[in-house]
């Protein structure tokens, strides 16, 4: 399964706005439900500041940076857990995303269409988080009746298993039913592993994305209703306007578009913030590499050791791995270059254990 984010919400709240500008790559948006059929798939360059200054200060001649995916998905509406509105095809592709961002409306235009003819993102993000989980509460109560029939006549192995699911299904169903996510559930690991292959939608980490107009880029009255729905659920938001990032994206000049930034108080496009915060919701995070040929965001998981992070540059580099030399971007900012570092004690030598931290910058030293 890829490292990708599906974006999500009803129909006409500018999930494919947000899409074609993330990605400057066109994805049919018009003002009728179901325009997006077949989900969009584009891959967005992470916006990182520190591989700009290591670009810099290196003279390189090549700058790589990390990446994301995004799948746009056709809105859902109300019933599509019966099928409503090509319900089935469109939430079998949100099971295939590893995260989730949920673009709610949250501006007024009486010249777009909304499906249920009210700007209430309330209302909205409930008939999104009931289908998602009236479609798991469908799997969940389908494995159910399996896992019953396993535990009567498989093999002890396959009984344990069996018990392990219908146990993390007693924990989960319940939620289900009143419309709240899987992932709220407490479950031991072994159940988690046991229901992996479900692939429950609402297991999957969510972030709300409030789409407004001009007047909303800092925030208006319907985004704070958001905010509050998604800090009862543990989950972030962030705000953008789909269609000042578009015309954002469409601009080639880099000071047209700080200007055009600061005229509406803001220091950085929306969509880098929203495209930051579903690396991080993915739980990935960045090292970097350094040098006058090339400069590169290399993606690791969090937790992963050095040898697991060498691997990732090539897997010779984790089969040889010797040691990395490592040291934190945000010291080269505070010392100015390598030479500096090391004269005040921060450059370091890890070995097979260390586990890297975003923003590490290292050299791996290796032998094959």
């Amino acid at each position: 399964m890829a490292l990708n984010c599906g974006i999500v919400g009803l129909p006409n709240v500018g999930k494919s706005t947000i899409f074609s500008a993330l990605t400057s790559a066109p994805a049919e948006a018009a003002n009728y439900p179901f325009c997006t059929i077949d989900p969009n798939v584009g891959i967005v360059d992470l916006p990182d500041y520190r591989l700009d200054f290591l670009a810099k200060k290196f003279e390189t001649k090549k700058k790589v940076p990390a990446a994301v995916e995004f799948v746009d998905i056709a809105g859902l509406v109300k019933g599509a857990s019966k099928g409503e509105g090509l319900g089935n095809k469109f939430l079998g592709h949100i099971r295939e995303v590893n995260v989730i961002a949920h673009v709610v409306r949250c501006f007024e235009n009486q010249d777009i269409v909304h499906v249920n003819n009210k700007i209430n993102p309330a209302s909205d993000i409930e008939t999104i988080n009931m289908e998602l989980a009236f479609a798991d509460l469908d799997t969940v109560e389908k494995r159910a009746d399996k896992a019953e029939r396993a535990k009567r006549v498989q093999s002890k192995d396959e009984q344990k298993k069996a018990s392990l699911i219908l146990g993390a299904i007693q924990k989960i169903k319940p939620l289900l039913e009143e419309g709240l996510p899987a992932r709220q559930a407490e479950l031991t690991d072994d159940e988690l592993e046991a229901i992996y292959d479900l692939h429950l939608i609402t297991m999957k980490p969510q972030m709300y994305v409030c789409n407004v107009d001009e007047d909303g880029v800092n925030g208006n009255e319907y985004t704070k209703v958001v905010q509050e729905i998604a800090k009862k659920e543990n989950s972030n938001t962030v705000i953008i306007c789909g269609k000042f990032e578009a015309e954002l994206a469409d601009m080639d000049n880099e000071e047209d578009k700080k200007e055009f930034l600061s005229e509406i108080g803001l220091k950085e496009s929306g969509l880098a913030v929203l495209a930051r915060a579903v690396y991080s919701l993915m739980g990935l995070r960045t090292f970097l590499t350094a040098g006058p040929d090339e400069c590169r965001a290399w993606t690791i998981h969090a937790g992963d050791t050095a040898p697991k992070a060498a691997g990732v540059i090539h897997t010779d580099f984790e089969k040889g791995f010797i040691k990395a030399e490592v040291y934190k971007f945000s010291d080269l900012e505070k010392y100015g270059d390598e030479a500096a570092i090391k004269a005040a004690g921060k450059y370091r030598q890890e070995g097979k254990e260390y586990l890297v931290q975003d923003g590490d910058v290292i050299f791996f030293k290796f032998n094959v």
